[in-house]
């Protein structure tokens, strides 16, 4: 039997579980975040961020030296007490701030609601979100974000405060909750509103100002020409990453049998004893997450893929310690 290491042992603890989500296990993923290396120290993930000094002197907002007044020096900077003092013109020196607001998309829609063994799909999504929010906020960021399910999205503005990432926990657990009504509700018709992906990332764009870090957190089944045009148009001017979250029954059929599923609403069985349907059912997974790896890759955006029977902080965490 193979001792489990420290960071196996931390990570554990927390691993959320289950079909839902829960506040606390939102709030907990802030003492995982610590485990982690920020983001920001793996230039090939975030790149600068937050409160990080820039090389740039200017008119920012830490105050860096005095010096003797320069032809051409903003005279709005000389500080007058010294230039008293000294008898003659001194300025002040600030070191300008570079900052990088952090988005955070979730995926809380109907595809996400699935799940065979550990978690579901929602929970994987809902507490790698909450663990780029925290590592965010640790690090002095602005964060927000937008989640979106099949029938409504939430948006929450960028702010560098506890209270913007508390509010944007909050409307993941609510998106969250609301899926396990799905098929004891009215049916949906075929009019029914789907946001999809590419409706999340144009609104995405209201909020997402040039230089910042967005996270794409989702199964990416809605992944259309539109959603990639949008992707493009952010990855120009940011840093996007995408965590793509799937199931090992997505990747490969279970052990010959036959099986009762259902999609919430409505019930039926998969025969898996054909040994070429098996196969052909893995490689169809094969290409599609080629296509995406692909598509991602030529857009110049990273990729995440995050399986839900596996510890979702120390996927994470491999991930920086391979990209780093």
């Amino acid at each position: 039997m193979v001792a489990k290491s420290k960071f196996d042992l931390q990570h554990e603890r927390y691993q959320s579980r289950g079909a839902l989500i829960t506040l606390p296990q939102l709030l907990i993923q802030r003492h995982a975040a610590k485990t982690l290396a920020y983001l920001s120290q793996a230039r090939s993930i975030a790149g600068i961020s937050g409160l990080h000094l820039s090389k740039i002197r200017g008119r920012g907002i830490d105050f860096e030296e005095f010096r003797p007044y320069q032809a051409g020096d903003d005279i709005r900077l000389i500080d007058w007490r010294a230039t008293a003092r000294t008898g003659r013109p001194v300025t002040k020196v600030f070191r300008e701030e570079r900052e990088r607001p952090v988005i955070i998309a979730v995926d809380q829609s109907s595809s996400m609601f699935f799940g065979s063994q550990v978690a579901f799909k929602s929970v994987i999504a809902a507490q790698i979100a909450s663990l780029f929010c925290w590592l965010a906020v640790d690090n002095g960021d602005r964060v927000g974000g937008l989640v979106f399910s099949d029938k409504s999205t939430s948006l929450v503005r960028p702010k560098r405060s506890r209270r913007s990432a508390l509010h944007l926990l909050n409307q993941i657990f609510t998106f969250n909750q609301r899926l396990k009504n799905k098929g004891q509700t009215e049916e949906q018709s075929a009019d029914d509103f789907k946001p999809g992906l590419a409706h999340a990332l144009g609104q995405i764009r209201r909020i997402t100002k040039p230089g910042s870090t967005l996270y794409v957190i989702s199964d990416f089944t809605t992944l259309d020409a539109k959603a990639l045009q949008y992707l493009n148009q952010l990855a120009r001017h940011n840093n996007v990453i995408c965590c793509m979250v799937y199931d090992a029954l997505e990747e490969n059929l279970p052990v010959p049998g036959v099986y009762s599923i259902t999609d919430g609403s409505s019930k039926g069985s998969i025969n898996t004893h054909n040994a070429q349907m098996r196969t052909k059912y893995k490689e169809q997974f094969k290409e599609r997450l080629s296509a995406i790896e692909n598509e991602l890759d030529r857009l110049n955006i990273r990729l995440i893929t995050l399986r839900t029977n596996q510890n979702a902080v120390e996927q994470v965490r491999e991930w920086i310690a391979k990209n780093s």
